[in-house]
């Protein structure tokens, strides 16, 4: 896993915390499998937020898709 990688996992997983919502919610939300966001958030499975998984949560949290990246490049 890269850091950019990494970092948006990590500020997602924080807003998604902060708004309440569990991985498995979430999933639901996204209409994803019920595992897919405890797989993305674990740092031993492969599976990453591409584009559209950024655009739809950024819908969901009621923000900006470029909320979850990093002021500077890492």
């Amino acid at each position: 896993m890269t850091k950019i990688e990494q970092y948006i996992i990590e500020e997602i997983k924080t807003m998604r915390k902060k708004h309440g919502l569990t991985q498995l919610e979430l999933s639901q939300k996204l209409d994803m499998s019920d595992s897919f966001i405890s797989h993305v958030e674990a740092p031993s499975k492969r599976a990453k937020y591409n584009i559209n998984h950024l655009n739809m949560i950024a819908q969901i949290f009621d923000c900006s898709p470029k909320d979850f990246w990093p002021e500077k490049p890492l």
